[in-house]
């Protein structure tokens, strides 16, 4: 009997290393457990990187609509006080050209509405560009034109046609000038 135990044992033990032979050759071609944890490593570096990229552009983002939404806010009644100014303007006509004799009540009361009209303006953020006798400023004037003359420095605003406006230190209107050279 114990030379079959032994006859056994040897057809088991071959059948065991012809059986293990193959499982030997695919844990050749599988990868290691060093290249799967460097690969696992790899994609979680590209991932984390994605993940930082991702980030910043929505922080850019914010950043921008953030920007876009206080651009709005301080410039957004822009076009409504475009239309408001040639009132002003008009106003501020009458006003030079009205005389105190007996229309003293209407003058007064022009003055009181140009007055309350350029403080409702100023809440907002507009303010009047100081031209007369100023420096010409091509950013805030506009040459309507030059006159020859020996009162003024050359390039210096001699009159004023019509003003120019600021909204919170941004050009609304540029004001129209005329603009002193030196006499020929």
């Amino acid at each position: 009997m114990k030379h079959k135990d032994t006859e056994e044992l040897k057809t088991n033990e071959t059948e065991t290393s012809e059986e293990t032979a193959p499982a030997l050759e695919n844990a050749a071609q599988e990868p290691s457990v060093e290249e799967l944890l460097a690969a696992k490593e790899k994609e979680c570096r590209e991932n984390w990187d994605r993940f930082l990229r991702e980030r910043a552009d929505l922080e850019n983002y914010r950043k921008r609509v953030n920007k876009e939404k206080e651009e709005l806010l301080n410039y957004g009644n822009k076009s409504l006080i475009e239309d408001i100014l040639p009132v002003l303007d008009s106003l501020e006509r009458a006003l030079a050209h009205a005389s105190e004799d007996g229309l003293g009540a209407l003058v007064d009361g022009i003055r009181m509405t140009h007055g309350m009209l350029l403080a409702s303006l100023k809440k907002y953020g507009v303010a009047p560009v100081e031209s007369a006798g100023a420096a010409f400023d091509p950013a805030f004037h506009q040459a309507m034109a030059q006159v020859p003359t020996d009162e003024y420095p050359a390039n210096t605003v001699v009159e004023e046609y019509q003003k120019g406006y600021l909204l919170k230190e941004r050009l609304l209107r540029p004001a129209m000038v005329t603009v002193a050279t030196a006499p020929k």
